[in-house]
């Protein structure tokens, strides 16, 4: 029976993959399956409301902590999280001092009763591989992609066609259902890495996170049917069946508070105020624009997104999320009386944004993103289309998903990755002209503009019925804990 498994869960320490990773062991625990979930001392602080609750209600969760050897690695004291990094030129440091987490964690699971039957981590632990090879138990990998992009990096992978073009060089993405074309600079960093030192280090890295890739026993999705179900078939058939789909993770916060402290609990502040703001505009009327939680626009970037949306004239939510260069931004908010022309009409959250809570309002009528995956999906299952701005990783994947697949994004007109650490470089990359007109298109009242939200509310729909009892997220979610039930089973038999 399932009540008689336990699994392990093991995320990135960074809100984009943490987040995700709670609402994932949530998901299981509510199927009878003890979950037990390594966390370090300010991540146990920072999600732990959200956790501590869901223990409290009945669900079988176990949170195993773990210090965090921050200073041992170079890093400020309490840096236990990728956003808490002063520099992203510490992220070499912090994945040795992840690393070393290996020890610890080894030593815990010789004491651990009942024994866990599969390990589920983040990919980006490739060492968690060599874990569970010892303690003889699947591995699976949590993956925050998408189908789309998992599909598009294995056929890149095999056929290796960027290799001899040029940054500014098309290609057709090879072996998709659809024909979806990018430049070289918009690929992610496994296939344009840039050329600083930095950048090779990085690129060492995730050579070895695909290599212990190829050897997972299968791979969770936070993703579901009839969102991208060509992809979804495709992948699948790729890796045997060892995928399992079983999103949209938001959907699954359906509590108020558990929505408010999503991600932190000290947004709740943020939360409240931002509600009552948004019960005074009228419906579908307001732009929410948040870049996530690693995206650090450069002070004259952020002065084109602002400038851009206070000239679009609709009503707007800006995140302000500056990282070292905050400082500056506060400066150019204050000198240029940017706040005061805009009152009434914007509202600047500065911090955590409740990100599912503010899209799910009534009067949100579009999502200003960065297109990291969890955000294209939230903004999915909110039903709101979408103006898309990526930055970094596989976002620009994401951004063909969202408007050309499913129809329901404007580009804002980014046109390359932008690596994490080296934004200043690239200093302006979109003009205040073009956020307006993105804004004002995405928020069209003619026929292009009411298809969008057509597309945009069926698909929330879909993504509702995918986590009904009937619903392909729900099969697929059984048909994992089945799986490992009987690879449980089979092993007994065998010892």
């Amino acid at each position: 029976m399932a009540s008689d498994l336990h699994f392990l869960a093991i995320p990135l320490l960074c809100p984009g993959h943490l987040i995700p990773m709670v609402d994932m062991v949530k998901l299981i625990a509510q199927h009878s399956v003890t979950v037990t979930i390594v966390i370090t001392p300010r991540n146990s602080d920072r999600y732990g409301a959200v956790l501590h609750r869901a223990i409290a209600s009945g669900l079988p969760i176990k949170l195993l902590q773990l210090e965090f050897p921050a200073s041992d690695h170079g890093l400020p004291d309490g840096c236990e999280s990728v956003d808490d990094l002063p520099t992203f030129d510490l992220s070499k440091n912090f994945f040795a001092a992840c690393a070393t987490l290996q020890k610890p964690l080894e030593e815990v699971l010789l004491e651990l009763n009942p024994k866990p039957n599969c390990i589920i981590s983040d990919k980006h632990l490739p060492w968690t591989f060599e874990v569970a090879k010892k303690f003889q138990i699947p591995w699976v990998i949590f993956d925050g992609m998408s189908c789309f992009t998992q599909l598009a990096t294995h056929n890149l992978c095999v056929s290796n066609i960027h290799e001899k073009l040029t940054d500014s060089d098309m290609l057709i993405l090879p072996g998709l259902p659809d024909k979806i074309r990018m430049t070289k600079s918009q690929l992610p960093g496994l296939f344009n890495p840039g050329n600083s030192t930095k950048a090779k280090e990085l690129k060492s890295v995730r050579e070895r996170v695909r290599e212990a890739e190829l050897e997972a026993y299968g791979m969770l999705i936070n993703s579901f049917e009839g969102m991208e179900s060509r992809y979804i078939d495709e992948f699948k058939k790729l890796k045997q069946g060892k995928v399992w789909c079983i999103g949209p993770f938001s959907n699954l916060n359906t509590n108020d508070l558990d929505r408010a402290q999503r991600g932190s609990k000290d947004s709740i502040n943020n939360s409240h105020s931002c509600m009552k703001w948004l019960d005074l505009q009228s419906d579908h009327s307001v732009i929410y624009a948040s870049f996530g939680s690693l995206t650090r626009l450069t002070p004259l970037q952020f002065i084109e997104l602002a400038l851009g949306l206070e000239d679009s004239n609709f009503p707007f939510i800006l995140v302000v999320k500056g990282g070292s260069r905050t400082e500056e931004i506060e400066q150019w908010l204050d000198e240029n009386g940017f706040e005061s022309r805009v009152k009434g009409r914007g509202f600047l959250i500065r911090g955590w944004a409740s990100q599912v809570l503010i899209l799910s309002h009534r009067a949100v009528g579009a999502f200003l993103t960065h297109c990291g995956w969890n955000s294209s999906i939230e903004g999915v299952c909110a039903g709101v289309p979408m103006v898309t701005w990526p930055q970094f990783g596989e976002q620009f994947f994401n951004e063909r998903l969202v408007v050309q697949v499913l129809g329901t994004g404007v580009e804002v007109g980014a046109q390359r990755v932008i690596h994490l650490g080296e934004e200043d470089a690239a200093q302006i990359q979109v003009k205040r002209d073009d956020v307006c007109r993105a804004a004002k298109k995405v928020m069209d009242e003619g026929k292009e503009g009411e298809d969008r939200r057509i597309k945009a509310k069926h698909l929330k729909r879909v993504a509702e019925k995918a986590i009904e009892e009937e619903g392909s997220s729900k099969f697929d979610l059984n048909r994992f804990i089945e799986d490992i039930r009987l690879h449980t089973i089979k092993g007994h038999v065998v010892g």
